[in-house]
């Protein structure tokens, strides 16, 4: 097996090398100049900052973010940057942060000022009912200040559709714009979700055989049973859970339907290749059946129990610490542990194998995703504010919106730099990118790395898009120069029992995923009175689910979940289905159209 493997690997490298031979190398980047003409110099000095900034004031902005995990000023590298560059800091708004649900957008709203920077999603009539609040600037007129974001005319006039507002207005820009084919899955070497497990630990029991979701269970019980402590000595849990994102439902009980190929639109889980679509409080559900797992989780004494009241952040420092054995998404358990020394150690979280996965993927959007950005109707200084967009937009600032859930390779020059034309890791990079953290240069304004990331949580382009000039993505984790790094323990013991070079390779290998094609699809408006029986539908769906994992017995189990069914059936859930299922199918319609 090694010795073939060997040979796989030398193969690969032979074979990225000669498709690199055929790729037309474009310019360098200019990352020099900015929108407006002005130096846009990536490093931070602090001798120098009153002159690098075309603005006089500075300036405090408020940028609304529906789907940031943080609230205040933007701090750290990322902040000095905005300063140097648009002499103005950040303060995030962030949903999320202040208890979750439309409570701050209504209030926001009724003051007639969401921010001076706003991003919202733009289905169910929210964005067409904040333009025509008026809540909204129209950009137009400063397009000519927007030459990154007006390449994406089609994302554009998606928008203009979504809103029936005039071709000439451009009230909202997509996120996640892309130049790639809609069935191309957007994510990279790993999906979105999947299921990540600490596969030291799954190998040293004996790598046990799992062909569903549920033979999970008795493999992580071993696991914690063998390892009971984590890094620091605390407790260790197979599973942990938080409520933060709980919206429809509850977040964690969705994600292992993507496993499966579905994903949500409101009560409704949707398949990625039409063939299904489900009510999430169906019996059999898919939904329900990852309640079940969770419920018996507890049962086995493998979920953790603060799951009910810790938060994101307390997660991720449980995964840190290698207090939790499992994650759904390769952005968490990955990110927070597979540091350099780990893998080195042999120590880390990678997919496992399951037989019967089919994982939800999402195609590129080459007209954009749901989540938008635009600027408040009542903003300072809008021309500053259009100038940041753009520069968002930009290679530059692409680069520089790194975050831990993507995959951008942050600042040439510091993370990463071209080696005869070809992009490789600074050693700096390696420690930041690579390892988790890294303490900032003092040019750079010193501090973390990971403290000073982009808080937004936007992605303008998606990382898998070529470098403008380059013909290498954003996404450094494709490079070549990187997959060649993926050579520690952990990365080998991992491709020699999968017999590939990385998840999406194995995936496909296995025809073990699904990609629902990107499209300008957008949900329509939902009448009032289905947002007011979705509301009252939907916490009882939480909170019941939230029960559902905790129940004593199966008797409760069903119970529990008999009552949800009963209560939301008599509040009018059925007719809040009625009209997921109509979006869900007209959805499909447009996917169809882009297979």
């Amino acid at each position: 097996m090694k010795e073939r493997f060997k040979k796989l690997l030398s193969f690969m490298l032979v074979l990225v090398l000669t498709l690199s031979l055929f790729t037309a190398c474009g310019d360098n980047v200019d990352t020099n100049e900015g929108s407006n003409g002005t130096s846009s110099n990536t490093q931070v000095n602090d001798s120098d900052e009153e002159n690098q900034s075309p603005y006089d004031e500075f300036i405090t902005v408020d940028v609304f973010s529906s789907q940031a995990n943080y609230q205040g000023i933007q701090s750290g590298w990322f902040g000095e940057i905005v300063k140097e560059k648009f002499n103005m800091e950040l303060n995030i708004i962030a949903p999320n942060v202040a208890g979750g649900g439309d409570t701050l957008f209504q209030t926001r709203s009724a003051a007639g000022n969401l921010g001076d920077i706003v991003m919202i999603g733009a289905e169910n009539g929210r964005l067409a009912d904040t333009v025509r609040a008026e809540l909204m600037l129209d950009l137009q007129e400063y397009s000519d200040r927007m030459p990154h974001i007006m390449q994406y005319e089609a994302a554009l006039d998606m928008i203009r559709t979504t809103i029936d507002s005039p071709e000439t207005s451009i009230f909202a820009i997509p996120s996640s714009v892309s130049n790639e084919p809609a069935t191309t899955p957007s994510e990279g070497l790993d999906l979105t979700f999947g299921p990540y497990l600490r596969w030291d630990y799954y190998t040293e029991i004996g790598s046990p055989k799992m062909s569903t979701l549920e033979d999970l269970l008795p493999v992580l019980k071993q696991m914690q049973d063998a390892y009971p402590t984590s890094d620091s000595g605390n407790k260790t849990y197979a599973l942990s859970l938080f409520g933060d994102w709980d919206g429809n439902m509850m977040t964690l009980a969705k994600q292992p339907t993507c496993f499966y190929g579905y994903d949500e639109l409101g009560f409704v889980l949707a398949k990625a290749d039409g063939t299904d679509f489900q009510s999430i409080i169906e019996s059999d559900s898919e939904y329900v059946r990852a309640l079940k797992f969770y419920y018996e989780a507890n049962q086995m004494g493998i979920l953790d129990p603060e799951s009910t009241t810790q938060n994101y952040d307390t997660l991720y420092n449980k995964y840190v610490d290698g207090a939790i054995l499992f994650s759904p998404w390769p952005w968490l358990g990955q990110a927070a542990y597979n540091t350099t020394a780990n893998k080195e150690a042999g120590k880390g979280f990678m997919i496992a194998p399951i037989e019967d996965l089919n994982i939800f993927s999402y195609g590129a959007t080459p007209s954009g995703a749901k989540y938008v950005v635009g600027v408040g109707s009542k903003a300072q200084d809008p021309k500053r504010m259009v100038d940041f967009l753009d520069w968002l937009y930009s290679p530059e600032g692409i680069m520089m919106s790194t975050a831990q859930t993507a995959g951008t390779c942050g600042p040439e020059g510091l993370t990463w730099e071209l080696v005869d034309n070809k992009p490789q890791l600074t050693e700096f990079g390696k420690e930041a990118l690579l390892n988790g953290d890294a303490t900032m240069p003092e040019e750079w304004g010193g501090g973390s790395w990971k403290d000073g990331i982009s808080q937004l949580n936007f992605t303008t382009v998606l990382p898998i898009d070529t470098v403008e000039g380059y013909d290498f993505p954003y996404d450094y984790t494709q490079w070549e120069s990187v997959i060649e790094l993926n050579s520690t323990p952990l990365d080998v013991s991992w491709q020699e029992e999968m017999d590939a070079l990385s998840t999406i390779e194995y995936l496909e290998k296995e025809n073990q995923y699904v990609v629902a094609p990107g499209t300008d699809y957008i949900a329509p408006a939902e009448p009032s009175e289905i947002s007011t029986l979705r509301a009252q539908c939907r916490s009882i769906i939480v909170e019941n689910s939230w029960k559902m994992i905790y129940a004593n017995d199966d008797a409760e189990f069903d119970a529990i979940l008999e009552d949800m069914q009963n209560t939301v059936n008599e509040i009018g859930y059925n007719t809040v289905l009625e009209f997921d299922m109509e979006v869900a199918k007209e959805q499909e319609a447009a996917r169809a159209e882009a297979r």
